[in-house]
């Protein structure tokens, strides 16, 4: 009994005082979720400065489609939830050929967002389509101070004046649209065509 007693208490000894038993090693500290190995990030925004940019630039049909819409989406939103709401009633209007009902309630929404440069375009849709080609005008004008690079409200301004027989300021108008947009459907024929009654032609 006392040999086991003996036996245990130098063990005992032998373990307070040997070494310090070893820490565990200490675990790296992880970085945060965004600077871990292969993380996403997310894209940064394309501008749309950037996008006119590609616009211009892009040698291929589909992709200056692709960027027509992206820019055409960015001229939609109006940053009011009651203007965004009083344009899409103005479609639907529009769709079933009221009008006198889409011009009243564009009316409305150039009032509430006079800074929203799609609603003065959109608006002069429905004036076009009331045969009121002079308030049309009006509204394309006021929406290319708001937005230079509209390039549908200056096609728009083109085909209007075309209609006016006023075939130098549509020639100067679908160019403004094509410095924007240069592979636009169907612009570039309407230059051809007015361009050497504007120009003259060679001999």
């Amino acid at each position: 009994m006392l040999r086991s007693t003996s036996l245990t208490l130098g063990v005992l000894a032998a373990v307070l005082t040997g070494p310090a038993l070893a820490a565990p090693p200490a675990l790296p500290d992880r970085p945060p979720a965004g600077e871990r190995e292969g993380a996403r990030k997310p894209p940064p925004a394309v501008s749309l400065d950037d996008l006119y940019t590609r616009l211009r630039e892009t040698e291929d049909d589909e992709e200056a489609k692709g960027v027509a819409k992206l820019i055409e989406r960015r001229l939609d939103r109006s940053g009011s939830a009651t203007a965004d709401l009083l344009t899409e009633r103005a479609r639907q209007a529009m769709t079933t050929k009221d009008f006198p009902l889409a011009a009243e309630l564009m009316d409305r929404v150039t009032a509430l967002e006079p800074a929203w440069s799609e609603g003065w375009n959109r608006r002069a849709t429905v004036f076009w389509l009331l045969s009121d080609k002079q308030a049309a005008v009006a509204d394309l004008q006021r929406a290319l101070v708001l937005e230079p690079r509209h390039f549908e409200a200056w096609a728009a301004l083109g085909r209007i004046y075309q209609s006016l027989e006023d075939k130098k300021r549509a020639l100067g108008a679908y160019r403004r649209a094509v410095a924007l947009y240069p592979r636009m459907p169907k612009v570039q024929e309407a230059i051809e065509r007015l361009a050497p009654d504007v120009d003259g032609r060679d001999l």
